[in-house]
Parts: C-alpha cells; sequence; structure tokens
C-alpha cells in the first residue's frame, strides 16, 4: 500500500536555501533572534518523591522531575506506556536517504505494511514531546512530515530549516532543527513551527546527534566533520565550549547520557569506539573501543547496558553504561551494517536498520540472536519503534525519559 504526499519543495543547495528560507520566515513573524518562551503541555510526571523533587530543584525550569534521581530512564520500564501513546500501532517507521521513503513494519509480523514518499534524503523518524506525533526529517527537502501513530499514516510537509535530526528541549518548549549544512541549531516553537532563534554553530561542522544532561541545562552535540563535540547552555540557548577530542580524525556520532548522569557516551565511526566523557561535559575520561564503525548508542530498559552498533563490522557491543565494561559483542550472521534504531516497548527486540544492505535487522536483546532480516528501500537510516515506554521524548529516533 503506498500513500502519496506532494512537496512543494525543490532540494536546492541546503546551507544558501536553508539560510534564505529562515530569514524569510523570521521577516514574516516579526521574530527577532532572541529566544521567546511559551510553554508546552508537559505530560504527566507521576508522583514525586521527595529525593526526586529535590534532585529536580536545580533543574531547568518546567522540565517534569525524574522519577528517579539516580535514573534518568526510570520512566522506560517494559511496558510502561503513556496514555498520551494509546492506540498507537506498534510499528517501526524507517526513513530511507537515497529513496526518500518511508517504511512501515508491522512489529508482530515483522512484515512491510506500508510506505510512502517522505521527501528528499530523509534521516530520522522522531517521536515529538507529547508522543501524539512521528516527524520524519527530510533536510534536503527543508520539511518535515507528520505521521500519526493512530494510523500509520502522514499528514502535510511543515517547512523547516534544513532538517537533519529533531530534538525538543526537556521542558517543551521548544523544538530543536538540527541544521547541519547550515551548522546552526534552530529553535522552533512545536505548536506552530514558526522559528524562535537560530544559534549559529560554526566551530561545529556536520552538527548532528546531541543529548541533555540530567539537570537538562546542557546540551551535548557531535560536530561529525570537526572531530569535537558541542556543549550548549540550553535556557540560554547559547555556545558554552566545544570539546576536543582526544583521537585524530574522528567522526563523533550518536550521544548518549548514562542512566546515573554521570557520563555522556559518544560513538566516534572512525575511531572505532566510544568516548566517555564527564557528565559536565568537561572533559574526556577515557575512550573504549567498541569495533569498526561505531554509531548508534541506545539503553536498554533495566538501564544496565548499553547497544553500541559498530556498522563498518556488522556487530553489537553490550556495555555497561555505569561503568563503561564491556560485557559482550554480537556478531550478525554473515554481516552487515547496523547503524540506527531502538528497542520494542517491551524491552526484548532491538530494532536496528541495516544502511548499506537495504535490510532492517530484528535481534533478540536478551541474547543477540537475530530473528529476522527485513528488506526495505535504499539507504534506510534513524529508523523508529513506536510506541515506547517514558513520560515525554527529546527527539532523535526515540530517547524518552
Amino acid at each position: 500500500m503506498t500513500n502519496t504526499v506532494h512537496f512543494g519543495l525543490t532540494p536546492v543547495g541546503r546551507a544558501a536555501a536553508a539560510g534564505l528560507a529562515f530569514a524569510a520566515v523570521l521577516a514574516g513573524t516579526g521574530c527577532s533572534s532572541a529566544p521567546a518562551h511559551r510553554p508546552a503541555t508537559v505530560p504527566p510526571s507521576g508522583s514525586r518523591s521527595p529525593s526526586a523533587s529535590a534532585a529536580a530543584g536545580s533543574g531547568l525550569p518546567g522540565m517534569p522531575p525524574p522519577l528517579d534521581p539516580r535514573d534518568v530512564y526510570a520512566a522506560d520500564r517494559p511496558g510502561r506506556l503513556s496514555p498520551a501513546t494509546a492506540g498507537a500501532l506498534p510499528y517501526v517507521y524507517v526513513p530511507h536517504t537515497r529513496s526518500g521513503d518511508v517504511y512501515v513494519i508491522d512489529q508482530r509480523t515483522r512484515r512491510v505494511v506500508r510506505r510512502f514518499p517522505a521527501g528528499v534524503e530523509v534521516q530520522h523518524v522522531v517521536p515529538s514531546y507529547d508522543l501524539r506525533t512521528l516527524y520524519a526529517t527530510a533536510d534536503r527537502s527543508n520539511a518535515l512530515l507528520p505521521i500519526d501513530p493512530r494510523t500509520g499514516l502522514p499528514g502535510r510537509p511543515i517547512p523547516v530549516l534544513d532538517p537533519y535530526n529533531l530534538y525538543f528541549t526537556p521542558d517543551g518548549r521548544y523544538a530543536v532543527d538540527v541544521a547541519e549544512a547550515g551548522r546552526a541549531l534552530v529553535f522552533y516553537d512545536p505548536h506552530d513551527w514558526r522559528p524562535r532563534h537560530r544559534l549559529d554553530v560554526p566551530g561545529c561542522a556536520g552538527v548532528d546527534h546531541l543529548d541533555y544532561s540530567a539537570d537538562g541545562r546542557l546540551a551535548v552535540a557531535s560536530c561529525e566533520f570537526a572531530g569535537r563535540m558541542l556543549v550548549v547552555d540550553v535556557p540560554r540557548q547559547r555556545v558554552l565550549r566545544y570539546l576536543r577530542l582526544t583521537r585524530p580524525g574522528g567522526m563523533p556520532q550518536d550521544v548518549k547520557l548514562s542512566p546515573d548522569g554521570r557520563y555522556f557516551y559518544v560513538a566516534d565511526m572512525m575511531a572505532n569506539g566510544v568516548y566517555q566523557i564527564d557528565g559536565a561535559a568537561r572533559r574526556v575520561l577515557r575512550f573504549i573501543p567498541t569495533g569498526r564503525g561505531a554509531h548508534g548508542l541506545y539503553i536498554d530498559r533495566t538501564s544496565t547496558r548499553m547497544f553500541v552498533t559498530n556498522r563498518g563490522e556488522g556487530s553489537i557491543t553490550v556495555m555497561q553504561p555505569d561503568s563503561g565494561r564491556i560485557s559482550a559483542v554480537w556478531r550478525l550472521p554473515g554481516g552487515g551494517s547496523p547503524d540506527m534504531g531502538g528497542l520494542d516497548a517491551a524491552g526484548t527486540v532491538l530494532w536496528l536498520s541495516g544502511r548499506y544492505d537495504g535490510v532492517v535487522y530484528a535481534i533478540d536483546a536478551r541474547n543477540g540472536r537475530l530473528l529476522a532480516r527485513i528488506g526495505v528501500g535504499d539507504g534506510p537510516h534513524g529508523l523508529c519503534v513506536w510506541p515506547q515506554p517514558g513520560r515525554y521524548s527529546l527527539g532523535h529516533t526515540g530517547i524518552l525519559r
């Protein structure tokens, strides 16, 4: 079954066109470059224990307090779905950078049930902060394509500047458009999708992935083509510093906070491993070799394991995020190119795109056994498994807290 979406956006020189588009929108809305604040609807945060409330006291204002001050992923336990995901179909949404479409896989049958065009160079499928909408990011179309998770069907494209990736501030006030070609983070109102502030980051060539500190006040982003990390003051929406990685010629990719908030982990596909950075993002603590082409990072539903996809050798490294200790390495039979994805709601199946093989892998998250290899389109990238447990989404393919 194919659903047709018509895009009124022509792929042109990304950086120049994106800059013009942003200037035009700002002019049309009378918006200055200073951030404007509009509260978003915050999902239920659950009961506030004294310790959790105290931990949230110094956090980003408006951010839901942690359920457990020792674990930012405490709300992500198996099957703990938010009421906001009621009616969501158990699907996997697979965007494609080359064929420009989204394939939809039924998690139960592991079969493709639908596909639809989504733009030019579709990079990721991202759950919204309130968990009610998914967005396919098509950077060369300068557009987001909303998808209704209750039907698996797309809506009308939303004009957004060069959206390589998409995140949300932990208070839900802003959508953060990662405009890779334009070297910028653009803060949008996630309700009307008007830009509120553009943070230019000329020193962060290839800005692409990020995660937030436990208190929500810092965003740490990878600079793929600069071999360093960008640290952003979230409430002030300004650059605090850059952090140079220790291996020359690196290409940092995915970023993930450890459950206890003590470390940021950064996958580096050219250094073939993962950096461990302190939770304040001031220094690199060590480098941990994992495998060729280290790329994606995923915390399991118990917060005791982190999966590292090694795209260049067809393996997944299983690591303990509290210590960085490696406990196992799983190898795909016959090799492959595991890239990005996530876990199902129960935490038993790890779904990953096979970037250079036109497939999606379904892997038993308990022992690494390959359950299925599902043929899809050309260049599958940041797939989203939905629904997922958690109270709110920080973006990417599903960073829920």
